[in-house]
C-alpha cells in the first residue's frame, strides 16, 4: 500500500532546530569569519615554515613535523569546537574563540624568537634538533591558535543548522568557504606578504584581519533580531556583550604595538668564530639570509646558519675553504694539461659568487655562466661581495632547468647548491649528473661541494659512487678549512697520477697553493665504487644526513 506524507507531516521528518544566527546579517558574518579563520590556519601554516627555517632548515621532515602538528591541532579544534557548540550554541560564544585565537596569531612573533632559541640551544646545533627541537618549537607556538581555528566551522555549522534534512548541505557550503579561504591563505603569505614584508608582518596581518571580524561579530551580537527587525538588547546580557566587545578593541592595542617593535634581526648572527656582525638580513621566496662580518671576511649564511655559503675578503683571493677546489679540478685530465684549456665554467649554485671571483683571477675573463635561483642572493651577492666581474652572466634560474635548456658545453660544472646538512635530492641523482655529464667538453669536469662530519663520510662517498655510475673517474679531496670534501667527475678516462704531474707544472701561485695543500693534507683518492644510491625516482638522502647527524650526537662529532 502506498502512502503520501502530507505537507504538515514534513516537519516531523526534518527535525527542526531552532538557528542561533537567524538574521541574514548575522549569517554573512557567520561565513564571513569562516572564510578569514580558513584564510588564517593556512596562512599561520605558510608562514609557520619560515619562522622555522632559520632555525631548523626546510628539509622534507621539518615540513612533515610541520604538517602533521598543524592536521593534529585541527583535528583537536573540529572535535572541540563541535562539543562547545552543543554547549554553548550563542554567536558570542563564537567570535570569542575567534578573538582569542587572533590574539594568540598575533602573539606569535613576538614570543617566537625566544622559543626558538630554546629549542635551537636545547637541542645543540647540528644535531636532532633540526627534527625534536621543530616539534617543540611548534607545539609552544602554535597548538593553541589552531586549535581554536579548528572549531569554527563545526561551531558555525550548529549556529546555522535550522534543520536535520538540509545539514548535509550547510556543511557542506561552510567547509567550502573555508577551504576557499584556506587557498587565500596559501597564496597570499607566499605571493605578496612574506616576500614584501616579511614573516612577523604576516603574522600580524592575520591576526588583525582576524580579530576585526570577530568584533565585527561580536558588536553585532549585542543587538538581537526579533520579527524581522533589529533591536538593542536590554539589560545585563546587553551590558556584558557590549563589554567583551570593548575588551576585544582593546586587544588591537598591543598588536598595533607589536608593529612598531617589528625592528631588529630575527636571529643573532650565524658566522664563524663567534658569529661575527650581522650586517644584513633577508627573507626571500627561497630562503632567510644573513650577511655578516667576521674580521675582513663577508660572509653568506643561509636558513638554519650551518654552512657558510660564500665569503668574500677584498685583502686575499683564497678563502681556504671549498670554494678553491673548484679551479684545480681541470688538471685530472690526462697531461698536459694547462690553464689555457679552460674555455667556459658554469657555476650552479652561484651564491655571492666566490667562485667565479677565484675564477677570474686564475683563468682571467672566461664566460662564466652563475645560476642561482634566489634573486634575493645576487642583489646581495652583488651589494656586498663583490660579485661585478664583467665575465660573469648571472641566470636566476632552477639549476636543473638550466641544464636542461641551455646548448653550451663547459670545460667545468661546478654544483655548489646543496644548503647543509640537507642536500636537494633532485641535484643528486644519476639522471642529474647524466645531464651535467651531456654538456661537458671532451675534457670537461663536474664538481661537487659536499658537507660531511670530521669522521662520518658518507654522503660524500654515496654521493660520489653514485657519480661514478656516470662518469669514467671520480676523485675526493677534502677541505682544509670546514669539514667539506670536494668530488670530481671527469669527462674522459683519467687516473690519480695525472694530477700530480699536472699540477707539477703549474707556474700561477694560486693554482699552485691549491694543488699543494690538496696534495699534502687533502687526502687526494679516487672512489672504486660505482653503485647508483639516489635516483630521480628514489633518493633517501635526507634519511641519509639525519642518521649521520644522530651518529654525530652519540660520538661527539662534528
Amino acid at each position: 500500500m502506498t502512502t503520501v506524507t502530507s505537507d504538515e507531516q514534513k516537519p516531523h521528518l526534518e527535525e527542526s532546530i531552532a538557528p542561533a544566527a537567524g538574521h541574514p546579517v548575522h549569517k554573512w558574518l557567520l561565513v564571513l569569519v569562516v572564510f578569514v579563520a580558513g584564510a588564517a590556519s593556512l596562512g599561520v601554516e605558510m608562514a609557520a615554515s619560515r619562522l622555522l627555517a632559520p632555525y631548523f632548515g626546510s628539509s622534507q621532515f621539518v615540513w612533515a613535523a610541520l604538517i602533521g602538528l598543524i592536521l593534529l591541532y585541527l583535528t583537536s579544534g573540529y572535535y572541540l569546537g563541535g562539543r562547545l557548540a552543543d554547549r554553548f550554541p550563542r554567536p558570542t560564544v563564537f567570535y570569542l574563540i575567534t578573538t582569542i585565537a587572533a590574539f594568540t596569531i598575533g602573539l606569535i612573533p613576538f614570543i617566537s624568537r625566544p622559543i626558538l632559541l630554546w629549542s635551537l640551544n636545547a637541542f645543540a646545533t647540528y644535531s636532532a634538533s633540526v627534527f625534536i627541537g621543530s616539534l617543540a618549537a611548534v607545539i609552544l607556538l602554535f597548538a593553541i591558535p589552531v586549535i581554536l581555528l579548528g572549531c569554527v566551522s563545526p561551531f558555525a555549522i550548529r549556529l546555522l543548522l535550522q534543520q536535520v534534512g538540509r545539514s548535509g548541505r550547510l556543511a557542506g557550503q561552510l567547509y567550502a568557504i573555508s577551504t576557499a579561504g584556506s587557498i587565500v591563505g596559501t597564496f597570499l603569505p607566499v605571493l605578496w606578504l612574506i616576500p614584501n614584508y616579511g614573516t612577523r608582518f604576516t603574522f600580524l596581518v592575520t591576526a588583525i584581519t582576524l580579530l576585526l571580524v570577530s568584533i565585527l561579530g561580536l558588536v553585532a551580537s549585542s543587538f538581537r533580531s526579533g520579527h524581522g527587525s533589529w533591536r538593542p538588547g536590554e539589560g545585563k546580557r546587553a551590558a556584558r556583550l557590549n563589554k567583551k566587545s570593548l575588551l576585544s578593541l582593546l586587544l588591537l592595542i598591543p598588536l598595533g604595538l607589536e608593529f612598531l617593535a617589528l625592528r631588529g634581526p630575527i636571529k643573532p648572527a650565524s658566522g664563524t668564530d663567534g658569529g661575527g656582525i650581522l650586517i644584513a638580513e633577508r627573507e626571500s621566496d627561497y630562503n632567510y639570509i644573513q650577511v655578516v662580518r667576521v674580521g675582513s671576511e663577508m660572509q653568506l649564511i643561509l636558513n638554519e646558519g650551518q654552512a657558510v655559503h660564500s665569503v668574500y675578503d677584498p685583502t686575499t683571493i683564497l678563502t681556504g675553504g671549498p670554494w678553491d677546489y673548484f679551479m684545480i679540478a681541470p688538471y685530472f685530465n690526462k697531461p698536459p694539461f694547462t690553464p689555457a684549456m679552460v674555455h667556459r665554467v658554469a657555476i650552479i649554485g652561484l651564491g655571492a659568487g666566490t667562485i667565479p671571483r677565484e675564477m677570474s683571477a686564475v683563468y682571467g675573463p672566461i664566460p662564466i655562466d652563475g645560476v642561482e635561483i634566489d634573486p634575493t642572493i645576487v642583489e646581495l651577492g652583488r651589494r656586498y661581495f663583490a660579485m661585478n666581474e664583467p665575465n660573469l652572466h648571472v641566470i636566476v634560474q632552477d639549476g636543473r632547468y638550466f641544464l636542461r635548456t641551455t646548448t653550451q658545453k663547459y670545460d667545468l660544472i661546478g654544483i655548489d647548491a646543496y644548503q647543509q646538512p640537507y642536500v636537494p635530492f633532485q641535484l643528486a641523482t644519476e639522471e642529474f649528473f647524466s645531464e651535467v655529464r651531456a654538456h661537458l667538453t671532451p675534457t670537461g669536469v663536474a664538481v661537487i661541494n659536499a658537507g660531511r662530519t670530521r669522521h662520518d663520510f658518507r654522503l660524500v662517498e654515496t654521493l660520489a659512487q653514485t657519480m661514478h655510475a656516470v662518469f669514467p673517474n671520480v676523485y675526493i679531496i677534502d677541505t682544509a678549512r670546514f669539514t667539506n670534501s670536494i668530488i670530481i667527475g671527469t669527462n674522459a678516462a683519467t687516473s690519480l697520477s695525472d694530477f700530480a704531474r699536472n699540477t707539477a707544472l703549474l707556474t700561477n701561485p694560486l693554482l699552485v697553493s691549491v694543488a699543494q695543500a690538496s696534495l699534502a693534507f687533502g687526502n687526494v683518492r679516487e672512489e672504486q665504487g660505482r653503485h647508483v644510491f639516489f635516483t630521480d625516482d628514489r633518493s633517501p638522502i635526507e634519511q641519509l644526513i639525519d642518521q649521520m647527524i644522530l651518529d654525530a650526537i652519540r660520538s661527539g662529532d662534528e
